[in-house]
């Protein structure tokens, strides 16, 4: 039987446990998975920060191959390579309609019912945001795969299912950032990082990169950033100080904290935007005061999947890994089997790496 991490109670770590697996039915795909990362959102689910019904298979940044498929699938055929889409839109409602399936309001729906997976002991499980990428198989929505190009390397496509989509979306679909603007991101985990690359891929300049931890100064140079800040009080100051007292035209938030994302907002110039990418605690508030938002004629913008279209943006970020443009080996920063993951949920914790790859 094949084996999945799985969360039985928030605040604990994920135990790896055998699960039973059914035929896929009508609209299903079972997939062999190749490769997942261990992301902020899978420890945002075991603080309790993101809501997710237990007990549940965690994962949702993965790639695989396809080893079967039940009644009805069109999409892919067994063989076929996959990245996972843990936001697939439905096709039907008003947002999937008006080219915005990155926050379809059925997109959800997955993560919240039992899923197709069962313990040993017969009991349910459900699969976080519907996918479940933290095992050795699984079976999946046809609409929750994409297939992958074979120019990719398998296990580093995996990365591109959230870190490259949400991170380069951020700076290419949301912000629609133009060559020779500049852009400050801050926190520069896989996310992070790979924002940084977007701002290179447009052509951005300067790329500003900030992080609490000075270990990230030398990746987040190689990735495209021309300068490196350390996280502090003054690091707005700082900003200014290299855009000629204005601040940035485009500041991207990916730490998920209100204070960071005040800085996000300071340290865009006036009638800059500031684009805010991490997912943060419900209680965490952000305040701005009445003046400074018509006054500085900035734009404060939310960023949810990197406004990221997976069947459009999956196939054009692969070309671009594909050609060397976009690095996803120099983000892997440890492989790990299901056994290493309470280990890689320490370490996002502290900050460290940026992704820890699970090569079941």
């Amino acid at each position: 039987m094949p084996k999945a991490a799985i969360l039985f109670e928030v605040g604990r770590s994920p135990e790896v446990r055998e699960i039973v697996l059914p035929e896929p039915r009508r609209d299903q795909v079972r997939v062999r998975i190749a490769a997942a990362g261990v992301c902020h959102s899978d420890l945002s689910m075991v603080n309790g920060t993101i809501a997710q019904r237990v007990p549940a298979i965690l994962g949702h940044e993965g790639s695989g191959t396809v080893t079967e498929v039940g009644e009805g699938v069109r999409k892919v055929a067994p063989g076929d390579q996959v990245v996972f889409n843990w936001s697939p839109g439905c096709g039907e409602c008003w947002y999937c309609l008006h080219d915005e399936a990155h926050i379809c309001e059925r997109a959800g729906d997955a993560s919240q019912l039992p899923g197709a997976t069962l313990l040993g002991d017969g009991g349910e499980l459900y699969q976080a945001l519907g996918v479940g990428a933290f095992a050795e198989e699984m079976i999946v929505s046809e609409r929750a795969v994409v297939p992958l190009p074979d120019s990719v390397n398998l296990e580093n496509a995996a990365i591109l299912g959230c870190a490259v989509l949400t991170g380069v979306g951020a700076v290419v679909n949301t912000a629609a950032t133009e060559p020779g603007e500049s852009v400050a991101v801050f926190g520069l985990g896989g996310v992070g990082l790979c924002a940084v690359q977007g701002a290179r891929l447009v052509g951005a300049c300067p790329i500003i990169a900030v992080d609490a931890s000075p270990d990230k100064a030398e990746l987040a140079l190689s990735l495209g950033a021309t300068d490196f800040l350390l996280a502090s009080d003054q690091v707005v100051r700082e900003i200014r100080d290299l855009t000629e007292g204005r601040g940035v035209d485009h500041a991207f938030e990916c730490v998920g904290r209100a204070a960071v994302m005040r800085q996000a907002w300071s340290a865009a110039r006036r009638g800059g935007q500031a684009t805010i990418v991490g997912i943060g605690k419900r209680e965490d508030t952000l305040s701005l005061n009445a003046l400074e938002l018509p006054y500085l004629a900035r734009t404060l913008t939310g960023s949810f999947y990197g406004s990221s279209n997976p069947d459009r943006d999956v196939p054009r970020f692969a070309r671009l890994a594909a050609d060397g443009r976009i690095s996803l080996e120099a983000l892997v920063s440890s492989r790990i089997g299901l056994d290493g993951i309470p280990a890689a949920l320490e370490r996002l914790e502290r900050g460290e790496g940026a992704r820890s790859l699970i090569v079941p």
